[in-house]
């Protein structure tokens, strides 16, 4: 018997200075809930973190009485750094990523020269997904589908009817993700699009991010409909040949994000820092000429 699918509530929590939405999604029928894409604040030119934007969210599960069993990362963030180890303690739950993390690990480990003592197995993260796994938030039949194309990693849940995409797609007026990161290649992302393009047309589809193109009012929520009629990239009508080489020649024009270092140091180990040093603290490098 097939379960019927739910529509979990879901609350959003942006974080203005990396222009990234993260979420509670609730299973309407409990207290269960995931956290998707979770944002540590970081200010860059202090080396300092903080908990302002982590604590709204640890506040509201709280305040509503929640019971956190997964913190998901839908893939290796290159814009912000995650908050998940710092959620899992207040909140409990487990981290998970996609199993292609070892990937990304191993590609950054040798960037960031972390030497042997490094783990390349998804160890740091309680869960590794593969794709086409379902599982569960409380009741509620989830489904975790390998999207690669932005990076190797990059996986699309979809909760109930709701479609978490991370940043394989943007809102239709905004696009795809860009495709240019070590082991990002324009014609897969186009066929994990395809797969994403293949849910039923009603269920909801959620950002990681909006930029707000031309000026309008900023976005976190479309439809699988939307997305195949409207998107300036991927619309029904646009071949993959076409996709590639609008994706490919756009790309060569983007800078690097600008937390794109620290990120990935952090992100590949789950969202924990570098091991302090004999002074007690903590590093992240700054490899020079990595990304020409």
């Amino acid at each position: 018997m097939i379960d019927a699918v739910m529509t979990p509530n879901v609350a959003v929590f942006f974080d203005k200075p990396t222009n990234t939405f993260s979420y509670v999604v609730k299973d309407p029928s409990s207290s269960s809930c995931a956290i998707v894409d979770s944002v540590l604040d970081f200010d860059y030119p202090s080396g300092s973190t903080g908990y302002k934007g982590a604590d709204e969210i640890v506040e509201y599960v709280l305040s509503h009485q929640l019971t956190v069993e997964w913190l998901i990362e839908t893939h290796v963030h290159a814009d912000h750094l995650s908050a998940a180890p710092y959620l899992q303690e207040k909140l409990g739950g487990k981290i998970g990523i996609g199993e292609q993390i070892t990937i990304v690990q191993d590609t950054f480990s040798r960037v960031f020269n972390e030497g042997a003592n490094f783990k390349h197995d998804g160890s740091q993260f309680d869960y590794l997904f593969h794709d086409g796994e379902h599982y569960k938030v409380g009741s509620m039949s989830c489904t975790a589908m390998h999207t690669p194309g932005h990076t190797p990693a990059c996986f699309t849940h979809t909760l109930g009817d709701a479609v978490f995409v991370g940043d394989t797609l943007f809102m239709p007026d905004a696009g795809t993700a860009r495709a240019d990161f070590p082991g990002g290649d324009a014609g897969t992302l186009f066929d994990s699009i395809q797969k994403i393009l293949a849910l039923p047309e009603d269920y909801r589809i959620f950002m990681c991010h909006d930029y707000c193109p031309n000026g309008r009012e900023l976005e976190y929520q479309t439809t699988v409909k939307a997305q195949r009629e409207e998107n300036i990239h991927v619309k029904k009508d646009i071949s993959k040949s076409v996709f590639v080489d609008l994706r490919e020649t756009r790309d060569k024009t983007l800078d690097m994000p600008r937390l794109i270092l620290p990120s990935l140091q952090v992100n590949m180990r789950a969202g924990h820092m570098p091991e302090p040093e004999d002074n007690g603290l903590a590093y992240l490098k700054i490899p020079l000429n990595a990304f020409k």
